[in-house]
């Protein structure tokens, strides 16, 4: 199914949850709407599926506006952050329950059943009721349930924050491979940036009711449109600067110049530099070559796992840069350092 939405808009109360929001979700896409709490990400949701009527716009499916049209009939799979098993019911009925609404033969209930205990990874676990389920067990018994009637698209909705760490990191694989094994048109609301970079085609950043930046996790990620989105999805060091000449590609930041790649700017305009913590590196004080030097300070020194985050002072401020562990290890608090980037690796926004 091809689900767009045009031009749509949402108020509460007096309040714009959703503001003149367009975006096209392709057949068998995964499209991951990511912000943090009240941008719209869960209202735009609830517009696809009829639970909410916008205000101004149209939603279509496959061509069709369904402004209209109630919930029961748009033909989708819905999980949200609360499973809502049934408890008096079992596994294999919780979802058998959909197929019998719609009064599906009895053999081809069973049929689909077993599929989807296969499909989900439920099988053997059909006759346990819902509080003899794990956390991730129940998350896929509601995908079971959504994913039975062969929807036309799944919608989730904050789907894995009910659970720990290490169950979100292997269920949003699982799910990420059911949906590519169904290749069903999927719309993922989370507020896990890491969440969305890992399971979607596409990331829609929303802010304030519209749509920050969309593309591939690795455009938004590596190429940030806004300042906001560079500062949203992962860790990045922004610089608030002026164009000292646009010609040679020098900005000036806290009186420290450094080279920046330049296009279609002009001198004196003020643009935020972006420089991600992982393509920043410790060099010498007197190192040579073409890259970026800024004088600091070591404030702290952060163990992740892989690797080692380092906040460092710089005029003031914090920058973060991500190290090798053999690298952390002759830091020390308040030790002068010197933070070396490439002109490269340096993205240049809109001013703040």
């Amino acid at each position: 199914m091809n689900i767009v939405l045009r031009d749509v808009r949402k108020r509460f109360a007096g309040a714009t949850a959703v503001d003149g929001l367009s975006l096209d979700i392709r057949p068998g896409e995964l499209v991951s709407l990511v912000g943090g709490s009240g941008c719209g990400k869960t209202t735009t949701l609830r517009m696809i599926a009829g639970f909410e009527t916008p205000d101004s716009g149209d939603i279509l499916f496959d061509g069709r506006v369904v402004n209209g049209v109630s919930p029961r009939k748009r033909g989708l799979g819905i999980v949200f952050q609360s499973y809502a098993l049934f408890p008096t019911m079992t596994v294999g009925e919780n979802i058998a329950f959909g197929l019998r609404i719609a009064r599906w033969p009895d053999a081809k209930i069973r049929a689909r059943v077993a599929e989807m205990l296969e499909l989900t990874g439920l099988r053997g676990l059909e006759a346990r009721y819902a509080n003899q389920l794990s956390g991730g067990q129940q998350q896929r018994v509601a995908l079971a349930r959504a994913l039975a009637r062969q929807p036309a698209a799944l919608l989730l909705d904050e789907p894995l924050s009910a659970l720990d760490a290490k169950i979100r990191l292997r269920l949003r694989s699982e799910i990420r491979k059911i949906q590519q094994d169904v290749g069903i048109t999927t719309v993922y609301v989370t507020h896990d940036q890491e969440e969305a970079l890992s399971i979607a085609d596409r990331i829609a950043v929303m802010r304030d009711g519209h749509i920050e930046q969309i593309g591939r996790p690795e455009e938004i990620y590596a190429m940030p449109a806004t300042d906001f989105v560079a500062d949203f999805i992962g860790i990045s060091n922004l610089f608030a600067c002026r164009i000292v000449s646009a010609g040679q590609g020098i900005v000036e930041w806290e009186g420290e110049r450094f080279r920046v790649p330049l296009s279609g700017r002009r001198d004196g305009e003020p643009v935020t530099v972006s420089v991600r913590p992982e393509k920043l590196t410790l060099v010498a004080g007197d190192a040579g070559g073409n890259g970026n030097r800024l004088a600091g300070v070591v404030e702290v020194v952060t163990f992740l796992g892989p690797f080692v985050r380092v906040e460092v002072g710089v005029r003031g401020r914090a920058m973060w840069l991500d190290v090798s562990h053999a690298a952390a290890a002759a830091l020390a608090r308040k030790q002068p350092v010197t933070v070396g980037f490439s002109p490269a690796d340096c993205v240049v926004l809109g001013a703040r």
